[in-house]
């Protein structure tokens, strides 16, 4: 079954409308909640005091954060690391259903700024035990989360 997400125009132009900073809290949220613990048994040191973006294209979503000593923080400073793709390229990145460098040789996905702090980031992520993270979901969400991944 293929991966379908298609968002409206309308829906997007709304969505780049509006301030960026309630978005950021709730995406530091659920990082902390869901990729800081798996992120601690790695070595996650180079990450700490840069700033990030990551932008859902389709969405008209900016999410723009830090990493600090305790974790994820929102952040509206300028970025280190703009990481830039759609919202259904993004979720195939996280099932591990499309590699990072096929998406990013192709296009899909777009890195600017600090292209070593880049490849940290890929490395880091293609570390990370994917069950690790969705057992820190409640139940409900992490049986959702495994359907849409074998979608």
């Amino acid at each position: 079954m293929m991966l379908t997400l298609a968002v409206p125009p309308s829906v997007s132009r709304l969505i780049a409308r509006l301030p960026s900073a309630p978005p950021s809290l709730a995406f530091s949220l659920a990082a902390n909640r869901l990729l800081w613990p798996a992120l601690q048994t790695l070595d996650w040191e180079p990450l700490v005091g840069r700033r990030y973006a990551i932008r859902v294209k389709d969405l008209g979503l900016s999410l723009r954060f830090t990493v600090g000593r305790r974790g994820f923080s929102p952040d509206s400073g300028t970025p280190d690391l703009i990481i830039s793709a759609t919202a259904r390229d993004f979720l195939l990145l996280l099932s591990r259903r499309e590699d990072p460098d096929t998406l990013f040789f192709s296009r899909r996905l777009v890195s600017e700024g600090d292209t070593e702090l880049g490849l940290i980031v890929k490395n880091l992520l293609d570390a990370l035990d994917p069950d690790a993270v969705l057992h820190r979901l409640p139940a409900p969400l992490a049986r959702a989360a495994q359907r849409l991944m074998a979608a």
